[in-house]
Formats: structure tokens, sequence, C-alpha cells
């Protein structure tokens, strides 16, 4: 019998580790590739397909689901996932399999063994055309947010750390990044800002402010029923919240 030839897309390099090790123990398949960009694995795979593809769901650019949508003739797939909350009745239904991270060889196996029949024809294939319209749409596509954003003094570019912007502010036609050591100026509308930031931590409170709420100490009311926010950055830096940004703010906080 031919070993099954594999190839395995995760977006973080140590979970492809991982799970190319646990395959080489198994012994039971050939890892013809892998990538950690989804959109490559696409251009790959359509010129050399593979008879079982381990791929994670959520991903940048596009999901796992997306990825898989867009390769023809569509492989036997193993799903990777850290997300046990969502539908995973629904794999089990459509037959198809998946993994919960992190991996464990004993469950790995019993994946394998499932995806050997299914190509031996003992076991139906997979309903993957069912399964990618029930869950693409339910399960979010996984962008991502930039971990620091350059700032350039002359001919100096020195990078700033986004978890320690407090907030980022706009004044006399120039955007600042905050932080409780100094101002950075950055090469960003506010606009930019707030369709690139992380918005699980950045949230914009007036048209020329953008915070980040993991710095926030204190809000209060002010008037003209808007608000203030009093931010944790060593200066006690008070902030106006605009009258229609109010409520989005309180939102976040979960107040």
């Amino acid at each position: 019998m031919s070993v099954l030839r594999a190839y395995l897309v995760d977006d973080e390099p140590l979970a492809l580790k991982r799970l190319a090790r646990l395959l080489e123990e198994s012994g039971k398949v050939e890892i013809t590739g892998s990538s950690s960009d989804p959109v490559q694995a696409v251009e790959h795979l359509r010129q050399n397909p593979c008879d079982v593809l381990f791929t994670d769901i959520e991903m940048p650019d596009i999901s796992g689901f997306q990825m898989l949508s867009q390769i023809e003739p569509q492989p036997l797939v193993i799903f990777t996932t850290a997300y046990s909350q969502y539908a995973l009745q629904a794999f089990e239904v459509h037959s198809v399999d998946y993994l919960l991270k992190p991996i464990s060889a004993e469950r790995l196996d019993r994946a394998l063994a499932k995806v050997e029949r299914m190509h031996r024809g003992i076991e139906p294939r997979p309903q993957l055309e069912k399964l990618l319209e029930d869950l693409a749409a339910a399960i979010p596509r996984k962008r991502g947010y930039p971990a620091r954003l350059p700032s350039k003094l002359g001919e100096r570019i020195e990078f700033v750390d986004v978890a320690r912007v407090t907030h980022f502010y706009a004044n006399d036609k120039l955007t600042y990044a905050s932080t409780p050591k100094k101002d950075f100026v950055v090469d960003y509308t506010i606009t930019e800002l707030e369709q690139t930031l992380d918005p699980a931590k950045f949230v914009r409170i007036h048209r020329s402010t953008i915070l980040n709420v993991d710095y926030v100490k204190e809000l209060y009311s002010w008037f003209s029923e808007r608000m203030m926010v009093r931010i944790q950055d060593g200066k006690d830096t008070e902030l106006t919240v605009a009258r229609d940004r109010v409520k989005t703010l309180k939102e976040k906080l979960g107040v």
C-alpha cells in the first residue's frame, strides 16, 4: 500500500514543526511540503496535489475553509484548531476529521486511520461542499494586526511596540503614538489606524483620538453628554470621549 502524500498549513511555525514531527513518527504519510502562508499554499497545491491536507482554520488573509474552496481537486482534509467551542459536531456529521490543539499522537493516529479508509474507498469521502457552506461564514477570518509601527525621524526609523501605546492622537497635521515614555510620530492617519489596529484593544473615542482600552484607569461624565477617560500612563492623562463614541467605548469596557 502506498504512503499518503501530506501537505501542512498553519500560520504558527511551532505548530507546523510539532505536527510534522508527529506525522514523521507515525510512519504513515510522506510530508511533501508545508507553509505558514495559506495564499502560497493554494498556489502550491494547485500545481502539486496531495492526498491529505492538514490545515489550521483561522489564519491571516484567508481561512482554512476559504483556502480549501480554492483548491481543485480537493484533497482529503484534517482540520487543526484550538477552538473547540464552535460547531465541531458539524465536522463529524460531514465526515471531516479535526484535531484539537495541542495535537496528541493517539488522536492523530485515529485521524490518519480514517483518512486511509477514505483514500482506499472503504469509507465515504467527506461532504466538503456542504461543510464549507455551513461553517465558512460562521468562523471569522483571523487578521494579522501589527505588533510594531515605524516612527521615522530624519534618516532614523524607530519601531514602536503597539502594546505600549496608550493612545494615538492627531495634532497639527501629524499623528502621534503616545506611550508612558514618549510620543512618536507615525505615518498613518487616525482613520487608517482605526482600520489597521486590533479592534479588541483599540477604539476610536474622538475624531482625532484612538484609545488602547488596556490603559483605561477611570471613566467619568463630562459636559454635553460627553465623557472623559483617565489613562494609566504615569501622568494621569485625560482624554475626551465624543458624545457619539460613548456607547461604543462603554460596550468595549463592559460597563
